[in-house]
């Protein structure tokens, strides 16, 4: 077993900045490639960025340039800089943990993002 803890979410005006953390459990986070998905109201759960075991990342169209993804092997947690942030990224985040060794993924409970002013 595993788990997830999101954290950060909130309010902020348009055009502002969030860091969303991801806590993951440490018997997990070094061996899981680690993403973060979004879901708006009305809308299906969408990926927004991976970071892999390895470093290597990837993003959706809608976070590229604006969002970085990362993660902190000494303190077991992935984050999401988030900038720029527009009306359109208001949704509860989530972070994911997946590997390709077994058909065990994990969630967090998520966290809610609100842009608007």
């Amino acid at each position: 077993q595993a788990q997830l803890v999101e954290s950060g979410g909130g309010l902020v005006q348009p055009g502002g900045s969030l860091r969303l953390s991801c806590a993951v459990s440490a018997n997990i986070f070094n061996t899981y490639h680690l993403r973060w998905y979004r879901q708006a109201p009305q809308k299906e759960r969408e990926f927004v960025a991976q970071v892999t075991t390895q470093g290597t990342t990837i993003y959706a169209d809608s976070a590229e340039g604006r969002f970085t993804i990362s993660r902190d092997y000494s303190r077991n947690t992935m984050y999401l800089q988030m900038n720029s942030l527009k009306p359109d990224d208001t949704a509860v985040y989530y972070c994911n943990a997946w590997t390709s060794r077994s058909r065990d993924v994990y969630w967090g409970q998520g966290t809610q993002v609100t842009v608007s002013s």
